[in-house]
């Protein structure tokens, strides 16, 4: 089996239809296009064999690292090759709002100090690397195709000397200080373009412009601004701009343990997922991201036709995400099955309704919304009233039969008790006084069966003893004062049971879900935990929590689904927009909880973990 890179040596770029990530050897290793959700055209990312990708490398370098240009998502590698000469390749794609626009990336090299030799390989592997690929050269660059007609196109700049064989092109260039090589790879379209230095500086400055327009818009002032900015551009990356859908994760399959099969496809909008993503973005002046999910709310409330909402959604609103296994791809690092599509579409999970109305509250509690968006609330809210004795899957989604777990019926509360008072806030027609009624009923239920008298904690369903960190979330949505005895008894015990072999580390439970083989450090349940302890009036607990989870973050500031407790490794999909909410939510209750005397206080940033 060949060697993986760990995931903390990928950058991701992206253009807000798509996202690629990128190794600090200077190898695209994971791209599909036209949209995150579509076939891969670079996937060495799942099979370093089979998959394609597109590497630019400095020979004989020496040392690899990677950085963003400040305030963006523009991607720099530097290949090390001398103490005084090193490559550089800027990565960045044009951000495409319009439907339809062809998906370019360009890659950048520059030569600085002395002299270097440029290694280029471009193997895209087209649909998933099910079909073969055959690559011809125009007039201005190189045409790579497939019998169905997928096509990418490769240009660049004179002196690179080049060998094509029938599905992979190969090139050599000499470099000097001060050279230059620029590449351009563009999706659907035939023509293959000549590359225009001009034309590239001006895409550049205007990306480098877009995105530094937008983090400049963040409003966080406290002493995590670093990891605030580098959170919201990550989850920005997310954004899939036609439709204001947000993918859980730009990636499918990358394993939640090393070489075992807790691998799935990441690359559709949870509603969950999207509810926590948005609410950090709206609490920082985000609100554009907020209105344009809203519209994807109102589409799919409109098609669930009286029934529940799906868990999840494919970009356009779609309902039928059939999971597949992809069997001749061997897994990152081994891990297989590799798969597409997602089984858990199908779950019924209670928990979406309290999400999905908290978000909205937090950003229509100064206006109101509109009168076809609280149509779509008004039925979430119904449903919900009318169906939380139910038993469900909840969050984590176990592969096992249905439980009455306590984390799903808070958050049904939270629909409830929010919904009511969205409605008399907003003067919006809604059954109000029976939505109050459910929710004394719904807290009452959870207090008599929820509650482990004997061990004094929140129990993770109805029918055992087994935790669940997720009830983390009790304080901070409310369900219960922050100063209740008995939330600080939880977090104790959840603290204590799920630790995961270091103070800031938990699992996210223990118990069965169904499912094979073990799995890492739940990343947003650690960052639950800090918040949590500060809530509930340990401050400097929370805080130093947090700071270690900090410190856990990749060289760039990225974070997996998971961290592997013994090594410290990024697991899961990644990056993963849940982490990433967390962070920034995490930084906010913080914020607003911090002693005066304190709030001047500085914290580590990225450039000083870089050093």
């Amino acid at each position: 089996m060949a060697e993986y890179l760990p995931l903390a040596r990928y950058g991701v770029i992206g253009d807000l239809h798509s996202a690629a990530l990128v190794s600090a050897l200077g190898a695209v290793d994971w791209l599909c296009v036209p949209r995150f959700d579509s076939p891969s055209v670079f996937g060495a990312l799942l099979d370093e064999v089979r998959g394609g990708r597109w590497r630019i490398a400095a020979k004989g370098a020496t040392e690899h690292s990677q950085r963003y240009i400040a305030g963006t998502n523009v991607l720099q590698t530097v290949h090390r090759v001398s103490r005084s000469t090193e490559v550089v390749i800027t990565d960045f794609a044009p951000v495409a709002q319009a439907r339809g626009s062809t998906f370019e990336l360009h890659r950048v090299v520059q030569c600085l100090g002395g002299a270097a030799d440029i290694d280029i390989l471009f193997a895209p592997r087209f649909a998933y690397a099910t079909r073969r690929t055959s690559i011809r050269q125009r007039a201005f660059g190189w045409l790579a195709s497939d019998a169905q007609r997928d096509v990418a196109t490769l240009s660049a700049t004179s002196g690179i000397d080049w060998t094509a064989q029938d599905d992979t092109l190969a090139g050599h260039a000499a470099l000097r200080d001060g050279d230059r090589l620029e590449f351009v790879m563009r999706c659907d379209d035939d023509e293959v373009h000549a590359v225009a230095s001009y034309e590239t500086q001006r895409k550049l400055s205007e990306t480098v412009a877009w995105w530094r327009a937008w983090s400049g818009r963040l409003r966080y002032s406290g002493p995590y601004r670093d990891m605030v900015e580098r959170s919201a551009l990550t989850l920005k990356l997310c954004c899939y701009a036609p439709t204001g859908a947000i993918v859980a994760a730009p990636t499918t399959s990358l394993p939640e343990t090393p070489g075992a099969a807790r691998n799935w496809d990441y690359r559709f909008t949870w509603l969950r997922d999207s509810a926590f993503v948005l609410y950090a973005l709206e609490r920082l002046g985000y609100t554009e991201e907020v209105d344009a999910f809203t519209g994807f709310i109102k589409r799919v409330a409109r098609h669930a036709d009286g029934g529940p909402v799906q868990i999840m959604y494919d970009l356009d609103g779609g309902r039928h995400l059939p999971e597949q296994e992809l069997l001749h791809l061997e897994g990152y690092g081994g891990a297989r099955p590799v798969r597409i599509g997602n089984a858990a579409a199908g779950q019924f999970q209670l928990d979406v309704y309290g999400e999905l109305l908290e978000m909205l509250r937090i950003r229509y509690w100064r206006t109101s919304p509109s009168e076809g968006l609280w149509e779509a609330m008004r039925t979430l809210v119904d449903w919900t009233a009318a169906h939380w004795r139910e038993p469900d899957w909840s969050i984590w989604e176990a592969r096992m039969d249905a439980r009455h777990y306590v984390f799903s019926k808070v958050m049904a509360w939270v629909a409830l008790d929010r919904g009511a008072s969205l409605a008399q806030q907003c003067g919006f027609a809604g059954n109000i006084a029976q939505w109050r009624r459910e929710a004394v009923l719904l807290q009452q239920d959870v207090l008599a069966n929820g509650w482990d008298p004997e061990r004094r904690t929140f129990r993770q369903a109805y029918d055992g003893t087994d935790l669940d960190a997720a009830v983390l979330v009790i304080p901070t949505m409310r369900f219960l004062p922050r100063f209740d005895p008995r939330v600080r008894q939880t977090i104790d015990a959840v603290h204590r049971e799920l630790h995961a072999g270091s103070d800031d580390l938990i699992f996210r439970y223990r118990g069965p879900d169904g499912l094979l083989g073990a799995e890492g450090a739940f990343v947003i349940c650690s960052f639950w935990l800090a918040q949590a302890y500060a809530t509930a009036g340990d401050f400097e607990t929370g805080e130093r929590l947090f700071q270690q989870l900090l410190a856990r973050a990749t060289p760039l500031g990225l974070y997996g689904e998971q961290i592997d407790p013994a090594t410290g490794a990024h697991l899961g999909n990644f990056p993963q927009a849940f982490s990433h909410a967390a962070v920034m939510t995490t930084a906010l209750v913080l914020e607003r909880l911090r002693p005066r005397r304190a709030r001047a206080a500085s914290a580590p940033s990225v450039a000083d973990r870089e050093s």
